[in-house]
């Protein structure tokens, strides 16, 4: 599918340019505590003409025939980019934590750590991340490395997207 760079995108946003629009594919998921698992996944990444992308990932478990049977996980925020290549993430879970992140663009890779994760009282513990996107033959790949309920950190999630 045929990308444009949209004319508004405010000129902070080019080094994040190619993650804009609307992204489809499947992931799997593994850790310690839970069962492996597959999932479908919709990212989207829209831009208001402001210095900021909004972020929306959305996952849900697919039938055989794959269609949507029921919602997994969302989480929302906003990709900042700074000088130096650098980008600020701030995402925010309805099972209550926030993390902020921090990382590196290198052309259509992006690398990213965590700096703070606050939670709620009744969300899990989540202590750390690392994520990676990466444009790789026009596919969105993606892995998040999780360290959560005393575990250290480690693969959790990973899915490869295609430009919906």
């Amino acid at each position: 599918m045929a990308f444009e760079i949209p004319q508004d995108l405010h000129p902070d946003l080019m080094p994040l340019a190619w993650l804009l629009g609307r992204w489809e594919g499947r992931g799997h998921g593994d850790y310690p505590t839970i069962e492996k698992f597959e999932f479908g996944q919709q990212i989207d990444f829209s831009h208001n003409g402001k210095p900021y992308l909004h972020y929306v990932s959305q996952t849900f478990v697919v039938g055989e025939d794959g269609t949507k049977e029921r919602p997994l996980a969302v989480e929302t925020g906003f990709w900042r980019p700074q000088p130096d290549n650098k980008v600020e993430v701030i995402l925010a879970h309805p099972t209550g934590f926030a993390e902020i992140w921090y990382g590196d663009i290198d052309g259509a890779k992006i690398e990213l750590q965590t700096d703070v994760v606050a939670r709620t009282v009744s969300a899990k513990e989540v202590t750390a991340g690392h994520r990676l996107y990466g444009l790789v033959n026009g596919e969105l790949l993606w892995a998040y490395d999780m360290a959560a309920e005393g575990q250290a950190l480690q693969p959790h999630l990973w899915a490869t997207l295609v430009r919906a």
